[in-house]
């Protein structure tokens, strides 16, 4: 069964994107930037060891132009972060699953594969942040998943890896390569971002 990997986007319009790093730059800056981002992560993940499909918000975006034509989009349907990941990891066809956000300039296909070969030998694996969150969750999904997948997770805090883990609670859980992802413009200038402020300062 071929793995498959979720990108959760969201349509790339000024002042509905990457909003706190608008405060700071400017909404058509970041909404260009997410743009670009998301674009230069699928030249960089794509692999035939698995198939790569976006999960759009708001649904009615899964037809804009903004996205590659051929790459399949579903949409991420409604409910907090936690529900619309879940709805991915339920829907998705069978075989190990991978989620991950948009917003990280280094992830590579060498932190994919680590992710999905550490579903090898566990149930979950996530992918830790330096915040306390994470930027991939994984699930080989050979069992049933959780009831209370993703619940009480406290979202935007340094305690949502935590309570995702405690959420899966009876899971064999790997943790793999740690990433930075971007929600102000300091996270531009930091060692793992490619995607320098002065990039869209010239907008």
């Amino acid at each position: 069964m071929k793995p498959t990997l979720v990108i959760m986007v969201k349509e790339p319009r000024a002042g509905r994107v990457k909003t706190r790093l608008g405060r700071e730059i400017g909404m058509p800056a970041a909404a260009w930037w997410f743009r670009h981002q998301v674009a230069r992560l699928l030249r960089r993940i794509e692999d035939p060891r698995w198939r790569v499909i976006l999960a759009v918000a708001p649904d009615r975006a899964v037809s804009s132009r903004a996205w590659p034509v051929h790459v399949r989009r579903v949409p991420q349907g409604q409910g907090n972060l936690g529900d619309r990941m879940a709805r991915q990891m339920r829907n998705m066809p069978p075989g190990p699953v991978c989620v991950i956000g948009a917003d990280i300039p280094d992830v590579a296909r060498p932190h994919i594969a680590r992710a999905f070969a550490a579903l090898g030998a566990h149930d979950t694996v996530f992918g830790p942040a330096p915040d306390g969150g994470y930027w991939l969750v994984g699930m080989k999904r050979s069992r049933a998943l959780p009831a209370a997948l993703f619940r009480g997770v406290r979202w935007s805090t340094h305690h949502a890896l935590a309570d995702s883990i405690a959420s899966v609670s009876g899971h064999r859980v790997s943790l793999v390569d740690m990433l930075r992802d971007v929600d102000t413009a300091a996270d531009l200038s930091a060692p793992q971002a490619r995607f320098r402020h002065d990039a869209v300062s010239r907008l």
